[in-house]
């Protein structure tokens, strides 16, 4: 694949101040209404963390079948410069918390993984434009993203955010606050996968959670994973 492919078949994102590539595959899978047949009826378990329910997806299935995974894999050692990939996990991830249960942590944005060899995807299946991903600075420190070296520093003053300003309100991110700055964001649309290192700030869109009975059959449904590149 060369580079004309590859500036045609993806967009790249870079948000802020330290320009971490967030990659953009519009029509990743090439079979959205057989992914959303089977997120709809997969069976789903809560998960420690994340804010709702995920059914874990066979990482080679899913990938052998999406039209677009080759320019994922060329984009990956493009961008992030991997000449070897696997994929750590994949689910089907549904958002099922309402606001007022949300823990602390889940109220802000957050990271992944602090190390870069650790790369976060989401693909959109059934999501409105404006309930995409976004993307954020820490006031305080500075910091888009949340290296090794940072981590002390940066829980040393989410305390301090927490001493002046009281506990983050029962809602999720969404825009400016006084801990954060959106500094980015990307629509959803139904088959774009997005991809970026797991130790950017980021948070999902959450418009809305529907009811417990209908969150399987309504809820924003993604897939969602990570991989780990050398």
């Amino acid at each position: 694949m060369n580079q004309t492919d590859l500036e045609q078949g993806y967009d790249v994102h870079r948000f802020g101040h330290e320009r971490e590539p967030v990659i953009v595959i519009d029509g990743f899978s090439g079979w959205t209404d057989g992914l959303i047949k089977a997120g709809r009826s997969a069976q789903y378990e809560q998960v420690t963390g994340y804010p709702g329910i995920r059914a874990n997806i066979e990482p080679k299935g899913y990938v052998s079948q999406a039209d677009k995974a080759p320019l994922l894999a060329a984009a990956l050692r493009e961008e992030f410069g991997f000449s070897q990939m696997k994929f750590e996990s994949c689910s089907f991830s549904i958002v099922t918390l309402r606001p007022e249960e949300l823990s602390p942590a889940q109220r802000i944005p957050h990271f992944d993984e602090a190390r870069a060899h650790v790369v976060a995807i989401v693909h959109y299946l059934s999501a409105r434009a404006e309930s995409g991903t976004a993307f954020y600075r820490h006031r305080r420190t500075g910091f888009e993203t949340i290296t090794p070296e940072r981590l002390d520093d940066y829980e040393r003053a989410k305390k301090t955010d927490d001493a002046d300003f009281g506990e983050a309100a029962a809602q999720y991110q969404r825009g400016d606050s006084e801990r954060y700055e959106l500094i980015g964001e990307v629509e959803a649309k139904p088959d774009r996968l997005i991809a970026y290192r797991g130790r950017q700030l980021h948070s999902g869109n959450i418009l809305s959670v529907p009811a417990p009975d209908r969150a399987v059959t309504e809820g924003r449904l993604t897939v969602t994973g990570f991989i780990l590149g050398a």
